[in-house]
């Protein structure tokens, strides 16, 4: 990791849609990135409820496999043609991170603190978009282009059966990921910061 300054990094960070089969680093140093976000990203009560699976090659294909074969269920045949170009695009590239939430942590922090049983699925979607956040900026900095996706409402059966993952992980969001040959084109601006941020004193 580089001693960038982290609002470089964060302006950097992009979704990038047309991704390689490749990385310009090891797998080794993929892992290193996931597991240093995971580690220094803050959850409320330091639940630490966040879990990532990272797949590759087979595997990651088998994931948007998965994906497509749940959309061609409910995306008309007549209209699917752009949703498979879409999945396909996913499953071009080198690998995918699964996020998932370990409900298990927050229902027992529901029990044991009923004051704020119903803050704590809030503060887990919280912790749980700073870690994908976290990721996506390691993986630009390190010359690796990913976008955030979100199908795990059609597929998290299945992912746990594929995977043996346990049942009280809640697949969230899935990062796919892989070299890149472009930067994307710029998205404008649709509010002026005027309207987003506010300050008094």
């Amino acid at each position: 990791m580089s001693s960038e300054p982290l609002a470089s990094i964060l302006t950097r960070r992009r979704s990038y849609y047309e991704l390689q089969n490749s990385v310009p680093v090891s797998d080794a140093a993929i892992e290193e990135l996931v597991q240093l976000a995971v580690r220094e990203t803050p959850s409320a009560f330091n639940s630490q409820s966040a879990r990532t699976i990272i797949l590759y090659r087979a595997e990651h294909q088998r994931f948007w496999d998965l994906v497509l074969t749940a959309l061609r269920k409910i995306v008309p045949a007549n209209a699917f043609s752009p949703t498979e170009a879409k999945i396909n695009s996913f499953r071009a590239a080198y690998g995918t991170v699964l996020y998932f939430e370990d409900w298990s942590i927050i229902e027992t922090l529901q029990e044991k603190l009923p004051l704020y049983a119903k803050e704590f699925p809030v503060w887990s979607s919280q912790a749980a978009g700073m870690l994908q956040l976290a990721v996506w900026a390691f993986f630009r900095e390190a010359g690796v282009g990913a976008s955030l996706q979100h199908y795990g409402n059609l597929v998290e059966k299945e992912v746990r059966a594929a995977w043996g993952i346990p049942p009280a992980w809640r697949l969230i969001a899935q990062m796919p990921f892989g070299a890149f040959t472009s930067e994307p084109q710029e998205v404008p601006q649709v509010l002026p910061l005027s309207e987003r941020v506010r300050v008094f004193g």
